[in-house]
C-alpha cells in the first residue's frame, strides 16, 4: 500500500484548493471582478500563483505515483513533500513580489524532477530485469 504518497496526494490537494480560496479573496480584495484576471498586480500575482501550481500538478502527480510504485512509498512521500512545501514558499514569497518566488520554484522544480527521473529510471530498471 501506498500510504504515505496518499497523505501526500491529499495535502497537495489541500494546498490547491486553498490557493483557490486565495484568488477568491483576491478578487473581493483587489475588486477584480470575474471574468477579468488582470486589473490589479496585487492579485494578478495571487492568480498566477493557483495557476502555476495548476500548471505543475500534472508533472507532480503521475511522478509522485510512478516513483512511488518503482522506487518505495516513503521516498516518495519525503520527495513529495518537499514539493508541496516549495509551493507554500512559493506562495509566500510571490505574493510579496515577483523577485520572491524563485526560491519556491527552484524547491518544487528539483523534487518534481527527482519524481520524474526516478519515475522513469524505476519503470526502465523493471522493464530491462
Amino acid at each position: 500500500m501506498y500510504h504515505y504518497t496518499a497523505i501526500v496526494t491529499c495535502l497537495a490537494v489541500a494546498l490547491y484548493f486553498f490557493l483557490a480560496t486565495q484568488v477568491a479573496r483576491a478578487r473581493i480584495r483587489y475588486g477584480v471582478k470575474l471574468p477579468a484576471i488582470t486589473g490589479n498586480a496585487d492579485f494578478e500575482r495571487i492568480y498566477r500563483i493557483q495557476m502555476n501550481t495548476l500548471e505543475w500538478t500534472p508533472i507532480f502527480l503521475p511522478s509522485l505515483w510512478l516513483f512511488a510504485i518503482y522506487i518505495g512509498d516513503a521516498a516518495a512521500a519525503a520527495v513529495g513533500a518537499i514539493w508541496v512545501i516549495g509551493r507554500i514558499v512559493y506562495f509566500i514569497g510571490y505574493r510579496e513580489a515577483v523577485a520572491k518566488r524563485s526560491p519556491g520554484f527552484f524547491i518544487q522544480a528539483l523534487a518534481a524532477t527527482i519524481l520524474w527521473v526516478g519515475a522513469i529510471g524505476g519503470a526502465v530498471w523493471q522493464l530491462a530485469h
